[in-house]
């Protein structure tokens, strides 16, 4: 059964940086991408990054330019997601997603992200 664990969330000002990672364990299979989901309160969760098996990335277009998504060259995970710029509509818990072909998505736990102004 395999496991998504986040880590890197806390509290910066506006303008500031943070790095969020998630690591997987357990065995992974048929991958399709891992991505990067938050949700604010009393909103919808939104997608923010994924990235394929094959390192395509897909970024929501209130992060380009601010946010990067990357994972470890060798493997599949741990998946990494760079937040520079941050504004207090980053504000939010992020989640961890892995999608899999055929088989259902796999979540997090999440991790609170706080930009103040």
């Amino acid at each position: 059964q395999v496991q998504l664990v986040e880590s890197g969330g806390g509290l910066v000002q506006a303008g500031g940086s943070l790095r969020l990672s998630c690591a997987a364990s357990g065995i992974i299979f048929r991958l399709k991408s891992m991505g990067w989901y938050r949700q604010a309160p009393g909103k919808q969760r939104e997608l923010v990054a994924t990235i394929t098996s094959g390192e395509n990335t897909n970024y929501a277009d209130s992060v380009k330019g601010r946010f990067t998504i990357s994972r470890d060259n060798a493997r599949n995970t741990p998946v990494y997601l760079q937040m520079n710029s941050l504004k207090p509509e980053d504000t939010a818990v992020y989640y961890c997603n892995m999608a899999r072909w055929g088989f259902g998505d796999v979540w997090g736990q999440g991790t609170q992200v706080t930009v103040s102004s």
